[in-house]
């Protein structure tokens, strides 16, 4: 009985704690004019900062920053009126390429969380019968598609 109530003091602290973390951002300007930021206001009438937090698509972001690196070059052809020596992909192009890539990189999580699930694993052969794979053309198999997703869902 004593350890359930020392257990729920304890769940508290923790929960406590964990809403003191994910507090609040304030802004404040200083006597000398400076700009501050943080989670204690030092000044007189800090301003609450609203945060917004996801999560970021690593194949977005490397479609943006190729799109802006094709702008950039770009402009600078308009600028100079020299083209450049070679043409990349169009932002259409590179969007395509990152829907493609996430695409494949959701395929191979799954068929690898099979794999990983499955107490057996097959393949077909020529007249379409199943052939069981042992332990190690399971790990072989495990590998290859651990590897595509090395491959489709990184950066």
């Amino acid at each position: 009985m004593r350890y359930q109530a020392i257990a729920h003091v304890l769940l508290l602290a923790l929960i406590a704690a964990g809403t003191a973390a994910a507090g609040e951002i304030y802004k404040w300007t200083d006597e000398e004019g400076n700009v501050h930021f943080g989670d204690r206001p030092d000044g007189e009438e800090p301003e609450k900062v609203a945060i917004q937090s996801r999560s970021t698509d690593p194949a977005r972001v490397q479609a943006s920053v190729q799109a802006r690196a094709a702008a950039t070059a770009r402009a600078a052809e308009e600028e100079t009126g020299v083209a450049a020596t070679q043409q990349g992909p169009t932002p259409e192009e590179l969007q395509a390429q990152a829907d493609e890539k996430a695409k494949k990189c959701g395929t191979y999580r799954a068929r690898l969380q099979k794999y990983l699930t499955s107490r057996r694993l097959y393949r077909e052969d020529e007249n379409g019968e199943r052939v069981y794979l042992d332990e190690s053309e399971m790990q072989a198999a495990r590998e290859r598609v651990e590897n595509q997703v090395q491959k489709y869902c990184s950066s």
